[in-house]
């Protein structure tokens, strides 16, 4: 499950929108995943909207499981580069409903020199989950030297499931190689501690292409 780099301002070759292909390569897992993104932006903020499709069913290796993301990004017209974020996730899996979960807050962009690290800080509702709880999200995309990228995200929440309180985190940092203008070949490492279905650390890597738009 991917929530892959927004930004205020994006280099140009991530302003359209994007196709994913990925073999997972977890002992546990070797299937395909299928991921679209979407990042437009607007006068009034950016719209971004991915979708995964894991290919694991028992038998024919159909949709095993399907997850999707919307944001909405609006200038807050209060301090530069400062947006209000409105984010709602869904999905399902074998082991069951992966969502509704319902998210607000505040987005800024931290400069670091080398890159830029864009921070949102949520709300977090959570329908699997008894309760609210708050939600740091940070996303980036560098480029390095024309062809390569370092791009992902990284997620801290938490959350109380059968009424035991858990600290979540998931991060998946991407790396890819541009070899030419609309097609890249990388890899991306699934990090994740307390997310469903399993409350143990877990790294599960795969092999990509994607084509962009």
């Amino acid at each position: 499950m991917k929530l892959i780099t927004f930004f205020i301002t994006l280099p140009l070759v991530l302003m359209a929108q994007n196709f994913q292909l990925h073999y997972d390569l977890g002992s546990d897992r070797r299937f395909v995943t299928t991921t679209f993104e979407m990042f437009k932006p607007d006068e009034y903020g950016s719209t971004f909207m991915f979708i995964d499709f894991d290919y694991d069913r028992p038998g024919n290796k159909s949709i095993s499981l399907a997850y999707i993301e919307l944001s909405r990004y609006i200038h807050s017209g209060l301090i530069k580069d400062l947006s209000f974020s409105f984010q709602y996730n869904d999905g399902t899996a074998p082991w069951g409903p992966l969502g509704h979960v319902w998210l607000v807050g505040i987005s800024y962009p931290l400069k670091l020199g080398f890159m830029t690290l864009n921070l949102d800080v949520l709300h977090r509702y959570d329908v699997r989950s008894q309760g609210s709880a708050a939600q740091l999200t940070f996303s980036w995309f560098h480029v390095i030297r024309n062809h390569w990228q370092f791009a992902g995200f990284f997620d801290i929440w938490s959350a109380k499931y059968q009424h035991e309180q858990r600290l979540v985190v998931l991060a998946e940092p991407q790396f890819w190689y541009l070899l030419m203008n609309h097609l890249a070949f990388g890899s991306e490492l699934e990090i994740s501690k307390n997310f469903l279905p399993t409350d143990k650390w877990e790294i599960k890597p795969t092999v990509a292409l994607k084509w962009i738009f």
